[in-house]
């Protein structure tokens, strides 16, 4: 085996292997039902699958061009400005990426220099915090505090300095399943109006919202729309999140900077895909039914639930539900999730890995984007608890 044979000197020294790769593996070795990370265990529809081998067959194999086959990014701009009233240029103004976090890491790359100042939300998804220290930026975290998870928006108002480049914001939110309000942009849109700042918003689950809420989108709102980098998912929206495509849109002056990272760290995506998605696309049903389909598994999980002792927390979007499980025990919350693996046969993610400080509110998080079977014979296992 061989070994480097000097001293190296890590980038990242504090980041080790994802929580959700480790419980993932975890629940594998204990053969238990993984509601730990994030992914459906169901599939797309056929004629997706069918639309990509026609696009290979076609000979549609090389390269696609830098930002994304034309067909793709014109039915992404018709989407969104569809949704939420914004047209974007699809030549100057849509991007498709290899994934959500991709698109993420390189509009953080684009914009933040060394010295500048990036607010987010914690809890945080885990991509973020080393994107903006690998290019030399200082994280600046507002705390969520369970139940509700709502922002304090005196408290980022305290925080945004001259120093302040960015905020990154996510809703509907991972991993609490918080969904912001049009109050809640308009208090973003009043505090950076006049300023310099750029908001990369991630909406990847913009399709999953419940219970007659309307996402949010930065798309929405005119004043937002001028200074964010909007990413989402064909992912989470199409149930095939291996296949890690995604896009963003944006002004073209934002654009023009995350296309000199893009073309370096990705330059493309695979082709025939780009193809088979924009076919996809044209019946706009297949995203609009998304929310109804995943809250009637979320109502699915709930009920199954209901004779448990875990406290389901409100979720009001994505495909994550949150529970507390301080009627059970006082352990740490790895500490449960891990034995609720071994010992119970199922697995979660615990909500303090989302916290720099790891700050422990004896929260877990599981996914209801399953069957319902496997979710039934989760519950089944969760009841005995």
């Amino acid at each position: 085996m061989p070994h480097f044979p000097a001293p190296l000197e890590s980038r990242l020294p504090n980041v080790g292997t994802t929580i959700f790769t480790v419980m993932s593996r975890l629940a594998q070795e204990c053969g238990a039902i993984n509601l730990s990370q994030g992914y459906p265990d169901f599939n797309a529809e056929d004629v997706l699958f069918e639309r990509v081998a026609h696009w290979m067959r076609a000979g549609h194999n090389q390269y696609a061009p830098m930002a994304g086959v034309a067909p793709l990014r014109e039915a992404i701009a018709g989407k969104v400005a569809a949704l939420y009233g914004t047209e974007y240029h699809a030549e100057a103004e849509v991007t498709v990426t290899a994934g959500a976090t991709q698109a993420l890491f390189t509009a953080v790359a684009a914009l933040v220099h060394p010295g500048d100042e990036v607010i987010v939300f914690e809890p945080v998804y885990d991509s973020y915090a080393p994107a903006i220290e690998l290019q030399g930026g200082r994280v600046v975290r507002m705390q969520l505090a369970a139940p509700d998870y709502r922002p304090d928006w005196g408290a980022v108002a305290e925080a945004i300095t001259p120093r302040t480049r960015m905020i990154m914001i996510n809703s509907p939110h991972n991993p609490t399943a918080m969904v912001w309000t049009a109050g809640d942009m308009a208090r973003l849109a009043a505090l950076t109006h006049g300023t310099g700042i750029v908001i990369v918003s991630d909406e990847v689950y913009e399709h999953i919202v419940f219970d007659g809420r309307r996402h949010e989108s930065c798309a929405r709102h005119p004043e937002l729309a001028a200074r964010s980098l909007i990413v989402s998912s064909f992912g989470k929206t199409y149930h095939i999140t291996g296949w890690k495509v995604g896009y963003v849109v944006g002004p073209r002056e934002l654009m023009a900077e995350f296309r000199k990272v893009h073309q370096f760290n990705v330059f493309t995506v695979n082709t025939p895909v780009q193809l088979a998605l924009a076919d996809y696309m044209a019946d706009a049903a297949r995203h609009e039914r998304l929310a109804a389909f995943y809250e009637a598994k979320r109502d699915f999980f709930r009920e199954a639930l209901a004779g448990s002792r875990f406290e389901l927390l409100p979720s009001s979007g994505t495909y994550f539900q949150l529970a507390r499980f301080g009627a059970i025990s006082d352990e740490p919350d790895t500490a449960f999730v891990q034995r609720l693996t071994r010992d119970t046969g199922v697995a979660a993610i615990p909500v303090s890995a989302f916290f720099a400080d790891g700050r422990d509110e004896r929260v877990i998080r599981f996914c209801f984007a399953k069957s319902e079977a496997t979710l039934a014979a989760a519950c089944e296992r969760l009841r005995q608890v």
